[in-house]
């Protein structure tokens, strides 16, 4: 029987989400674009929720994400703190070993 295997990643800590793929791609995005309002605009998301998921994750790991400069005449950013960075690289492996997997099971058929 042929079929297409699908999965769906995201990381808990004590049954509460930290990390899937709409919180990885606003991290991504943070860091592409220097900015948590752009990063939003671009991920389809508003501000508010952004800084909400962000909150939340730090909350919840215990750690700074996002380091951010206050707008005015200089302007504002936000940049990715080392921890985030690492999350992202641990989660970009968790991901990648799933896709390997699928396409190695895809091929076993």
């Amino acid at each position: 029987m042929k079929y297409n295997i699908k999965f769906k990643v995201w990381l808990e800590k004590d049954g509460d989400i930290v990390m899937g793929l709409g919180r990885d791609k606003l991290l991504r995005e943070i860091d592409r674009l220097g900015s948590i309002s752009k990063a939003a605009k671009e991920v389809g998301m508003s501000y508010k929720k952004a800084w909400s998921f962000i909150k939340t994750m730090e909350k919840r790991l215990g750690i700074k994400l996002i380091e951010t400069k206050r707008g005015g005449k200089g302007g504002g950013g936000a940049s990715l703190t080392d921890d985030a960075k690492k999350l992202l690289r641990d989660f970009e492996k968790i991901t990648d070993a799933f896709e390997k997997l699928t396409g190695k099971l895809s091929e076993d058929e």
